[in-house]
């Protein structure tokens, strides 16, 4: 298991492109040496999806979009703790006319509470996919699971709140390889064509070496990032999931959710993690309206942070992240180097538009061709994109690894970029300089037997007398977030 940063940055980082290289020449000796659980060409490879909300929805379509040569996929089982998500997402799938003919989901095989992710494992065989898409509280005991069940894995990021669930998925992944599981982590911009471009030439020298990075999403309220008190009749447990953007044991708060993509594309252009953060960060005005009327927000989430990271050769990196309305936005990632800087995505994931310039005057238009662009990833005659869907791509070099038994494991690097994003949270959070080997290995579990959860259980964050939630106290509370 890694437990250092210095054992981390020892750890190769590969290209897409390499990583690809090494697994096809690599593959001659794994149908040797490691269980044969890969799926031929010709075999129907099922699917079941653990956590039927949005992302896993279209997790599903990204999955059943994958090249027909790859061979057939059908969706085969669901599960959820909320009956309402499951059917929403069963008759979305169904109705729609490009995948709606690999739905096979008869009510027998649609499972609902704390212990269906399992019931829709079952209903698998070696060598299938399960899709986790739960919040990542959960991830470490459904990923066991599948690997104890020997299924191939896909799951979306980020992969953990706490270093506990770090350390929990590191050791679990180590059966995976033992089985010769392949395993997606949802960090798609990792296979986005622009972005790998744009990184083999940073790596070629077009920019220099590096000296600065910085990256935003400075949006207004997303998702369920503000949350008012809970005045519904549902449980405590239930009603935290149904909102878990907005707390930490959950998801690591609307930062790890949404912020994890701008800080793991820096880390993919570095070939590095950053070994430490120092952040500041705030709650302002935090109310949320509903139907016209204007509550108190009781949820852990700050509403602005910045975080500056420190690479071990010293370089910086600064992320700031916002959830305001009426503020500035912006969504977007940017290099600087000796020679040069660069548009790592300039708005929103997809396309990444990516694009390098002599000097450090970057211009805010992708149309633009001032006289110091130097390079930009093509377009299509009218500026439309040519980059393919990195949704889309992440899937077909998975089925493509399991139809065809190449290497593909993203778990390190995926726990390695929760974790960064982790760090930074919590320095925000504590006021305190946290260090990578801090974070990984801190003993605050912020969801202890998460796995024995059940429909009655408390949750393992409940409320004071007045409905409200703890929430972070920089300087005071410094050795945990809450």
């Amino acid at each position: 298991m890694l437990t250092t940063m210095s054992e981390l940055n020892k750890t190769p980082h590969p290209t897409r492109r390499s990583a690809i290289k090494t697994a096809a020449g690599a593959s001659v000796l794994a149908g040797i040496s490691i269980p044969h659980v890969h799926a031929q060409a010709n075999e129907e490879v099922k699917l079941s999806l653990v956590g039927c909300g949005g992302r896993g929805t279209g997790a599903v379509k990204n999955a059943l979009s994958v090249s027909g040569t790859l061979g057939p996929l059908k969706l085969h089982a669901m599960a959820d703790v909320f009956d309402d998500k499951l059917t929403r997402s069963h008759d979305v799938l169904k109705k729609d006319p490009t995948v709606g003919d690999k739905i096979d989901v008869p009510m027998e095989r649609r499972f609902i509470g704390f212990d269906g992710y399992k019931n829709a494992m079952d209903a698998l065989n070696p060598g299938d996919i399960v899709i986790l898409t739960t919040p990542c509280a959960f991830r470490w005991p459904m990923f066991e699971y599948a690997v104890e069940k020997g299924l191939n894995v896909f799951m979306e990021k980020p992969l953990s709140p706490d270093g506990f669930t770090s350390r929990k998925l590191l050791e679990i992944n180590k059966k995976a390889k033992e089985k010769n599981l392949k395993v997606g982590v949802g960090l798609m911009c990792r296979h986005c064509k622009s972005r790998n471009e744009l990184k083999k030439r940073i790596d070629d020298g077009a920019i220099g070496d590096i000296t600065f990075m910085r990256s935003y999403r400075m949006q207004g309220p997303i998702g369920s990032c503000f949350t008012p008190k809970n005045d519904t009749d549902m449980s405590e447990l239930m009603y935290q999931i149904r909102r878990f953007h907005s707390f930490l044991w959950l998801s690591g708060g609307a930062f790890s959710d949404f912020f994890i993509h701008g800080i793991d594309e820096m880390c993919m252009m570095k070939n590095a993690f950053p070994v430490e953060a120092k952040a500041v960060g705030g709650r302002h005005y935090k109310t949320i309206e509903i139907n016209g009327e204007t509550f108190d927000a009781v949820d852990q989430n700050f509403d602005s942070y910045g975080v500056e990271y420190t690479f071990a050769d010293g370089t910086k990196a600064i992320y700031e992240g916002r959830n305001m309305a009426g503020c500035n936005q912006e969504f977007a990632a940017y290099a600087h180097g000796t020679k040069g800087s660069a548009v790592i995505s300039t708005q929103s994931h997809v396309p990444a538009r990516s694009r390098i310039y002599s000097d450090q005057n970057i211009n805010p238009s992708w149309r633009a061709k001032p006289e110091n662009l130097v390079w930009a990833f093509p377009t299509g005659p009218r500026g439309e994109s040519l980059e393919g869907n990195p949704y889309d791509i992440e899937w077909e070099v998975l089925i493509d690894a399991i139809r065809n038994n190449k290497e593909h494991n993203e778990v390190d690097r995926g726990v390695a970029a929760s974790t960064v994003t982790s760090m930074g949270r919590m320095a925000a959070h504590t006021g305190q300089v946290i260090t990578y080997d801090q974070m990984l290995n801190s003993e605050h579990v912020m969801a202890p037997n998460v796995q024995d959860l059940t429909l009655e259980s408390d949750s393992p964050l409940m409320p004071d007398a007045d409905g409200r939630y703890p929430i972070p106290e920089p300087g005071i509370k410094k050795d945990r977030e809450y």
